[in-house]
């Protein structure tokens, strides 16, 4: 039990990046409402600089009449639908951990 993360780090780590990028995206989606574009604080910049490669990516896939104050929420939805795929996939293959 102890070496449960490590010796599942191929499912882990992915997983938990997908996830700290998905709720990073959840919160830069509501501090938008809080905080006018060009605020210089640095956790709002923190924000748009760690989430706009995934707002970037998210407008590739999203059609155009989506509103760029919508693409972090719908970035956010995409990485649950990419996370749930990747668990099917690994699940399919008996790759995903469960305690026994």
């Amino acid at each position: 039990m102890d070496d449960f993360f490590w010796s599942n780090w191929y499912y882990q780590i992915p997983n938990y990046l997908a996830a700290a990028v998905m709720y990073t995206l959840l919160a830069r989606f509501f501090l938008q409402f809080l905080a006018p574009p060009d605020w210089n604080n640095y956790i709002w910049r923190w924000f748009l600089r760690i989430t706009n490669w995934a707002v970037v990516a998210t407008r590739f896939i999203t059609p155009a009449a989506v509103s760029w104050v919508l693409l972090p929420l719908f970035g956010a939805i995409w990485l649950f639908f990419l996370r749930f795929a990747f668990t099917l996939v690994m699940a399919r293959y008996g790759l995903v951990p469960t305690l026994q």
